[in-house]
């Protein structure tokens, strides 16, 4: 026992001196850097002179006046390396900031400046930056969201009004050409009414499909699930792909927003595979985690080198893939999508999702009474 006390003590010395150390490295880094150029410059200074005064003083009356020479080129050396050992050190966290300015001007606002502790006015300013970064971030993220949902909305309204006028309008031609058709005797007119009655039909027909394509009512009135189904029964119908369609864990409706999203999404997933892909076939799943909404988009198409193209600016490569994946992120969601020339194309979707808690019939009867 007598031997375990004075290790422990020794041991308790050592760290206590290794926490005073400790504390004044930090103490003395976060001297601002105007202080610490300022003392440095000083105490050489004083050096200089003291070194300086006591040469000229043993070396007055001599004939080697070299050695004060040599003293003078030697202190302003050392002055300069001191001053340059000093700054860069002291200068670093603004190096690091205007690297991470750089990025961010290039586009990519998830960069974080860096707060070292080695100088309090750059750690003020790079938590001044970050703290405008996310601001900034955030306000980007709201603009996109009301660009997005008055996009929708427009095109909700465009899809009504080419359903509610155009289509009827086109209805009501198709009847009319029809009378014409049967009240003419004469073979040449009504085979002519014939085909022009045949072009108003694949008009409405083409009408429809934009309206369609530009806001499915389905997705308002019935929600996601049927949406998609109409939508990949006229995908398979026109563009000769077979897709298999399967949802697992959806018992209720999303939020409207996430449903739109995902509609779009894989909307524009389909629209690529037709376009570009050379599939024959595609599968797609949706499931609902804890939490979250898993889609996933495969296709046996030709593929694609993804990690070029992603890594291609948008605006060389098109608003497909960054509107997917733009969509997602204002969600707080991911898309990846993995790709190699000849062995298809994988597209992962994850999307996070909160429903409301649902009441049991104990706490709907307390509601009720309380209301």
């Amino acid at each position: 026992m007598a031997t375990v006390e004075p290790i422990a003590q020794q041991a308790m010395r050592a760290f206590t001196s290794r926490s005073l150390r400790s504390r004044r490295m930090r103490r003395l880094l976060a001297i601002p850097l105007l202080y610490r150029v300022l003392i440095a410059n000083s105490v050489v200074i004083l050096i200089g002179a003291t070194v300086g005064t006591y040469l000229a003083t043993m070396l007055q009356g001599d004939s080697r006046p070299y050695i004060l020479v040599g003293f003078v080129l030697t202190g302003l050396l050392l002055s300069v390396i001191i001053n340059f050992a000093l700054l860069k050190f002291a200068l670093y966290p603004l190096t690091h900031l205007r690297d991470t300015m750089r990025l961010v001007q290039d586009g990519d606002l998830s960069c974080q400046a860096p707060v070292t502790g080695q100088d309090p006015d750059a750690d003020q300013l790079a938590t001044s930056f970050n703290t405008m970064l996310a601001a900034i971030e955030d306000l980007a993220k709201s603009r996109a969201t009301q660009i997005l949902h008055a996009q929708e909305q427009e095109r909700k309204r465009i899809a009504r009004e080419l359903h509610d006028e155009t289509s009827q309008l086109l209805t009501s031609l198709l009847i009319g050409l029809k009378v014409l058709e049967e009240s003419t005797p004469d073979e040449t007119v009504r085979s002519r009414v014939a085909d022009i009655r045949a072009l108003a039909h694949q008009t409405l027909r083409a009408v429809r499909n934009l309206s369609i394509d530009l806001r499915p009512s389905a997705l308002d009135d019935l929600g996601l699930l049927p949406a998609l189904r109409w939508y990949i029964k006229e995908y398979q119908q026109k563009c000769g792909i077979e897709v298999e369609f399967g949802a697992s864990g959806l018992k209720e409706r999303l939020p409207a927003e996430t449903e739109t999203a995902l509609y779009r999404i894989i909307q524009e997933s389909l629209t690529n595979t037709a376009k570009h892909a050379r599939a024959t076939k595609v599968n797609i799943t949706m499931t609902e985690e804890v939490g979250m909404i898993h889609a996933r988009i495969c296709d046996d198409g030709r593929g694609f080198d993804a990690q070029t193209v992603l890594r291609t600016p948008w605006q060389d490569r098109g608003l497909g893939l960054a509107g997917m994946t733009e969509r997602a992120s204002l969600l707080n969601g991911t898309v990846d999508i993995h790709s190699e020339p000849g062995s298809g194309t994988n597209i992962d979707v994850k999307i996070p999702v909160t429903r409301a808690p649902q009441m049991g019939p104990a706490v709907m009867a307390s509601e009720m009474a309380n209301a």
